[in-house]
């Protein structure tokens, strides 16, 4: 029996996009609906059978990626509190059920001109690829200064922060870095370091990024710190509980996160 088009998977690859970067699927859709619903991460997080820490993570990413938050949260109560789509997340969802129900029609009228789609599968199979770094935010390039070896280039997020990452010349060339294209910066969540009260410290990591600790996730070595950096973005980071006991850090509080350029990837659509 030949693979259908719903075999491949095309339809569950309908992705939205801003600024060519990809941030809403259909299971981040899923996720934003029953949040609708219910009015709790955690509470959506068991009802489409992921976990809470999860969804914590696909809303962070969401709101990271997207020019406005889709969901807004409230501190305090069981589970984190009430949590709220913005009117730009529920725009989202019902803009993605009109694309979804055209998709669907489009591929019943092309399934059968494709014939035996095998191929095509392993190919699609080949080239998919999932990022586990935990912060991936979308953003302009604003400079790319190359050097002898490496180069420094700097990106705008959507709310106006900057990154700097320090990449080959040969990384810039291959990726055709250029001002004012889009790009995703991407760091890995346990290169970041948090600090506290660096109002007269002198640091050699490039990116310092303060805000406000949005929520902290306490394990028996690690702790997890999300902190609000502006304009929807949060940063993920992974640090040592006694870390986290000796900066005395809670939620509602100034916090910073640092991180070295060189632990900045670049990546591109």
């Amino acid at each position: 029996m030949n693979r259908t088009t719903k075999e491949i998977g095309l339809e569950g690859s309908i992705w939205f996009q801003k600024s060519q970067n990809r941030f809403l699927g259909g299971d981040r859709i899923a996720l934003l609906e029953k949040i609708d619903e219910l009015g709790s991460i955690n509470s959506a997080a068991k009802v489409i059978g992921i976990s809470y820490k999860t969804a914590w993570h696909l809303v962070n990413m969401m709101n990271n990626l997207s020019e406005k938050p889709l969901v807004e949260r409230m501190t305090g109560g069981k589970g984190g509190g009430g949590t709220v789509l913005t009117r730009e997340g529920k725009q989202v969802i019902e803009q993605y059920r009109i694309v979804q129900d055209e998709h669907r029609k489009f591929l019943e009228n092309l399934e059968e001109r494709l014939g035996d789609t095998a191929n095509l599968y392993s190919f699609l199979r080949r080239i998919s690829m999932r990022i586990s770094a935990r912060n991936i935010f979308s953003g302009t390039i604003e400079e790319v200064k190359p050097g002898a070896v490496n180069a420094e280039v700097l990106i705008t997020l959507t709310g106006g922060q900057k990154i700097a990452s320090i990449i080959t010349n040969g990384a810039v060339d291959n990726l055709g870095l250029k001002q004012g294209m889009s790009a995703y910066a991407i760091v890995k969540s346990n290169s970041v370091i948090v600090g506290r009260e660096l109002h007269e410290a002198k640091l050699s990591a490039r990116n310092i990024m303060c805000g406000t600790v949005q929520r902290i996730i306490n394990g028996s070595v690690s702790s997890e710190v999300d902190i609000e950096i502006g304009g929807g973005n949060i940063i993920s980071a992974i640090i040592t509980h006694t870390s986290s006991e000796r900066l005395e850090l809670m939620e509602g509080e100034h916090a910073c996160a640092l991180f070295k350029a060189s632990s900045v990837i670049i990546g591109v659509n």
